[in-house]
């Protein structure tokens, strides 16, 4: 019996059921943690966009946040089809967002697992290890139930990497079909997350290097690139003139709305910057593998020297001097948020996609060093001590990532969602609302929204992080309703004596930092 088992999981026929297991497993102990308070819910008010866009998808055929009104503000199209498909066929969509969530982590720790088994040759356990300790990363699970597009993402971005890599060391020998595969990953990965074009780049970069050093034929590779250019270009550009006809800009609102909101910070020293977004995809029991990280950047690097000098080809050996593009694309990640957007509230939400590519390259690095039955007791009982804390630290943080995702699952009720209900109760249908965080307030109340984050109202784009000019606009405009959230200097507004408070949501987490509760002012008529 023992044997049997063995025998599957070593053949791999067993992992992938068994990364299913887990993903829903572990979501469902974060969903039901002991002592929560809160009910099914999402951790961060994004996750509402998300449903109202789907849900109007899904009941009126139109790409709009208010229904008629057809805006450019999501930010990952696909998450939204597929959220609306739930809706479409009358599934619950609270389960049918958190099994959406929870497939797509199983789905990433199998990606995960392969490519490390591609990237890796040779190391009999360093798939399985890699894909186990993905499956359980507390940022990825909270991720998984947070009923965003992350851990979709994640996904895309592994499979793409995989993919990729095996047609470029199969050479000649890839199939149209598989560089056609290539292509449609590419597109879909794009239209979850923009930043997917910084992978998209590292691996065509990787394939003319194969080229450039001889070990890809240059008209095979290049009628594969073009075959997976199609069908990369047949998903994105519809997407791209799409938002181009509604903003005049390529990319979706939220792309420019969340980097003019926060280009205050982009005045921080660079180094300060990096060090902000280096550490929350580290908090967890990755921090250990920093030092296998290090080892397999070094020797991926050197791989690759080494491929660039040598024109020797073979699939494993071009695998393996791929070994570079886990730490590359990590690093290329995380950089480009430290010049763009070097914010990292929400757990560091939108640096967690380097997560997985961090494992694969610390536990490649990790099981360069260890020494598990290495006849020297010092380095025995060392390398086994690593290995056990990284377990044990791998479990541990997946209680603390439950509690926290309890934690930030009841501030969204009690703040944001208690504001929407409010609102729909008590506002007339037509009132206009001015608003920071519309998620709740999209879907609860269903009015129209003036958003002052810019993501589905552009024109408050230009007037991001000057609040007097904020101010100015929501008094010219027709908004009845303003709706502040803890943190946001709205004074300009709510100090005004013919500005009264109406309504104050009571979260005790808010109570506790110190901070203004959300909260619902009715504006002047008069100076309209």
């Amino acid at each position: 019996m023992r044997r049997g088992i063995r025998q599957t999981l070593t053949a791999g026929r067993a992992w992938p059921l068994l990364y299913v297991v887990l993903a829903f497993g572990l979501g469902s102990v974060y969903l039901a943690w002991p002592g929560a308070v809160a009910g099914p819910g999402f951790p961060l008010d994004d996750g509402w966009i998300h449903q109202t866009y789907a849900r109007n998808l899904a009941l009126t055929g139109g790409w709009a946040y208010v229904p008629g009104q057809v805006s450019a503000g999501s930010t990952s199209p696909l998450w939204t089809a597929l959220l609306a498909v739930g809706y479409g066929i009358g599934f619950p969509f609270m389960a049918w967002t958190m099994g959406l969530g929870m497939a797509s982590l199983a789905w990433a720790a199998w990606g995960a697992h392969r490519l490390a088994e591609r990237l890796t040759p040779g190391r009999r356990w360093i798939g399985p290890a890699v894909g186990l300790l993905c499956v359980a990363e507390w940022h990825l699970v909270w991720a998984a139930v947070s009923g965003m597009e992350t851990m979709l993402y994640v996904a895309l971005a592994l499979a793409l990497t995989e993919v990729t890599s095996g047609c470029v060391a199969d050479g000649e020998r890839a199939s149209r079909w598989r560089w056609a595969g290539v292509g449609a990953l590419a597109g879909l990965l794009v239209l979850t997350r923009p930043e997917g074009v910084i992978l998209i780049g590292l691996l065509g970069l990787w394939g003319l290097g194969r080229i450039g050093c001889g070990e890809l034929v240059w008209r095979p590779a290049v009628r594969g690139a073009a075959t997976a250019l199609a069908p990369f270009l047949l998903l994105l550009v519809p997407y791209l003139v799409f938002n181009w006809r509604l903003s005049g800009r390529a990319w979706p609102n939220t792309f420019y709305a969340k980097q003019a909101e926060y280009a205050a910070q982009l005045a921080w020293p660079i180094w300060t910057r990096l060090g902000r977004v280096l550490l929350p995809p580290l908090v967890g029991a990755q921090i250990l593998l920093v030092p296998g990280l290090l080892v397999a950047a070094g020797g991926g690097l050197r791989r690759w020297a080494d491929g660039m000098r040598r024109r020797s080809a073979g699939a494993a050996a071009t695998a393996a001097r791929a070994g570079w593009l886990p730490p590359a694309y990590a690093a290329a990640h995380l950089c480009l948020y430290a010049l763009r957007l070097p914010v990292t509230y929400q757990h560091g939400r939108y640096l967690m996609p380097a997560i997985p590519f961090v494992i694969i390259a610390g536990v490649a690095g990790l099981l360069a060093v260890v020494r598990l039955h290495d006849p020297r007791a010092a380095k025995r009982i060392v390398s086994r001590a690593w290995v056990a804390a990284l377990v044990v630290l791998t479990a541990a943080f997946v209680g603390v990532g439950a509690q926290a995702y309890q934690r930030d699952v009841e501030v969204i009720d009690s703040e944001m969602v208690a504001v929407a209900r409010w609102l729909a109760e008590n506002s007339e249908p037509d009132d206009l609302v001015a608003a920071h965080d519309i998620g709740a307030i999209g879907y609860y109340a269903e009015r129209p929204i003036l958003d002052l984050a810019g993501l589905i109202s552009p024109e408050v784009i230009p007037l991001l992080g000057d609040w007097d000019a904020i101010a100015e606009y929501v008094l010219a405009s027709e908004a009845r309703y303003l709706v502040t959230a803890p943190g946001w200097p709205y004074e300009a507004l709510t100090g005004r004596a013919d500005v009264t408070l109406m309504f104050s949501a009571d979260s005790r987490w808010t109570a506790a930092a110190g901070l203004n509760s959300s909260a619902v002012y009715r504006l002047p008529v008069s100076d309209r």
